[in-house]
């Protein structure tokens, strides 16, 4: 029986490693007994249009190897999906909990994820590259409209093979990072994963060398207010975890101070002390300059490039 409070997670699965290692990732993330999970591909079918090329109708031999390609890509994808649905049973999953929808694309395969992400989804995940690994090198074009697109649902982007277990929350004490803390809360409580709360603050942009003398006490001194100011934040947040059931020994908050990058630092953070997730909320303190999606969220998007990024609206 599956908690009625829990989650239901939307994953697009495209018959890619990519793909599979996120269904690898959401199955050892997620609690087996509080999570719906429903595997969602999109097929796309050769246009009927195709079948005809210039005046002359395509050839029946051409006609038959191509109806041939796209059997053999559907028996493909129907056994990764039985695949990757094995995968959640032999973790725990429920066989009612696990769920697979495939269908034939109808308005491209993000707009397609993006209306059934409106049936009562509380996250919908992708890996960051596809099968065209040449044309997605930076980040694949079905997942970058994912996270422009999913303004009011939560989307994270898998890359490599991130290990669960150690999630690192982008903080800065702003309502989108609430909302992030919220909805780790939601996702991961009562569950085994170590948080830490991390809240950065930039250096002050020194036009000249000469000026950093001028100006180090007043940085210090700001420094050591910014530091103080998080405290009741950091707090706030904590409680908010431990209400959702997150050991308190395993929540540990951590301030930054000085540095040029903040996204820089948060990804250099999850690289060096192994952590597998990275959470983001989609827009933070600037929210005029940030309306779309916060830079800094945006940043660790591309940059962490083997880890899951969680963006919550």
């Amino acid at each position: 029986m599956i908690d009625p409070a829990g989650n239901k997670i939307l994953i697009a699965v495209d018959g890619s490693d990519q793909s599979l290692y996120a269904v690898r990732y959401v199955s050892k993330m997620m609690a087996p007994k509080k999570t719906e999970i429903v595997l969602y591909h999109s097929i796309r079918k050769i246009s009927e249009a195709f079948w005809e090329m210039g005046v002359k109708p395509i050839s029946s031999q051409k006609l038959s190897s191509i109806r041939a390609w796209e059997i053999s890509q559907e028996k493909k994808i129907h056994e990764f999906l039985s695949l990757s649905r094995q995968i959640f049973l032999d973790n725990g999953f429920p066989e009612e909990s696990v769920k697979i929808n495939i269908h034939e694309t109808r308005k491209g395969i993000a707009r397609d994820v993006y209306n059934e992400s409106k049936s009562g989804y509380t996250g919908v995940v992708a890996g960051r590259m596809g099968l065209n690994v040449l044309k997605d090198l930076v980040l694949g074009s079905v997942a970058a409209k994912l996270v422009e697109k999913l303004h009011d649902t939560p989307v994270c982007l898998v890359g490599g093979q991130p290990r669960p277990g150690k999630v690192l929350l982008a903080f800065d004490g702003s309502e989108g990072a609430m909302k992030a803390v919220d909805y780790t809360g939601t996702m991961l409580g009562n569950s085994k994963s170590e948080i830490t709360l991390m809240y950065v603050l930039r250096g002050l942009n020194l036009l000249q060398p000469e000026d950093k003398s001028l100006v180090m006490k007043e940085e210090k001194a700001l420094f050591e207010d910014a530091k103080t100011g998080a405290e009741p934040m950091f707090n706030e947040a904590k409680s908010r975890l431990i209400n959702a059931g997150f050991d308190p020994a395993r929540i540990t908050t951590m301030p930054v101070v000085g540095v040029s990058s903040r996204a820089g630092a948060i990804v250099q953070e999850a690289k060096e002390n192994g952590y597998g997730t990275i959470v983001v909320g989609r827009r933070g303190l600037s929210k005029v300059a940030e309306f779309f999606l916060g830079g800094v969220s945006n940043k660790i998007i591309h940059l962490a490039k083997e880890m899951a990024v969680w963006v919550v609206s």
